[in-house]
């Protein structure tokens, strides 16, 4: 099933969150296990609650927003990328380049959305940082966004966050077919097995969030695919090393 608003999350988000009638639902609906119970009750508040981005919504469109809180929310998100940086691995100078490649934003606008896109990175910091696994295609890392020195600190921060223990970053070279790939998307994934998981699709003005198990699992398996044709970790820090000469 594909929609233009995601249903992850849609009985959460209709979830009564007092402290009595929340956990009676989730007792009512077969959820027993006191870990799920908790994450899903956790997951409820967040999407109940504004979130820390609504600051920002005068320059976000509307079909992007409720992935903001999907990101927010995940505990493992896989991306494949084909045209840039994900933003989740962007320095802040090449968001800005990025940004600058859209017609129609005023400069105040530019520099808001740059420090949105750095406030995101959030979850890669915080106690249980998010589990990131990303596929990027070399066409991403050849094509000079900003300009060679924007480029330089973009790939030597690909190299140094891809030392952390919770991001792992891949590249897909070009001797790859990666014909079963089509273009990039994101699988994002959730505590809690009641939870299901999301593919995001990104258009130019517009989105599509699947969740139906049969699109995960396509999704899933091209994921698995290409994670066969990739370089491995190792010999990604060593391309990058070599782009950076």
């Amino acid at each position: 099933m594909s929609t233009s608003q995601p249903r992850a999350g849609w009985r959460l988000i209709r979830l009564p969150l007092s402290s009595c009638t929340g956990p009676a639902l989730l007792t009512h609906y077969g959820v027993t296990d006191e870990q799920e119970r908790r994450a899903l009750l956790a997951l409820a508040r967040q999407a109940n609650a504004p979130g820390w981005w609504h600051g920002y919504s005068d320059i976000l469109p509307g079909w992007f927003e409720p992935y903001l809180g999907l990101e927010e929310a995940a505990t493992q998100i896989w991306v494949y990328e084909v045209q840039s940086v994900p933003d989740l691995l962007q320095t802040e100078d090449y968001a800005r380049a990025v940004t600058l490649l859209g017609r129609g934003f005023s400069t105040r606008d530019i520099e808001r959305g740059v420090r949105l896109r750095m406030a995101r990175q959030a979850v890669l910091d915080r106690p249980d940082p998010l589990d990131l696994r990303v596929v990027l295609d070399e066409s991403v890392l050849r094509r000079h966004v900003g300009g060679p020195a924007v480029m330089r600190d973009q790939l030597k921060h690909l190299a140094e966050i891809a030392e952390r223990p919770s991001v792992t970053v891949q590249v897909l070279p070009f001797r790859a077919s990666g014909r079963s790939a089509g273009g990039s998307f994101s699988i994002l994934r959730f505590a809690g097995s009641d939870v299901p998981d999301v593919v995001y699709l990104e258009q130019l003005t517009s989105a599509l969030y699947l969740d139906s198990p049969k699109d995960v699992d396509s999704y899933l398996r091209v994921m698995q695919h290409l994670s066969t044709q990739t370089l491995t970790s190792r010999e990604t820090t060593q391309f990058l090393g070599e782009l950076l000469k």
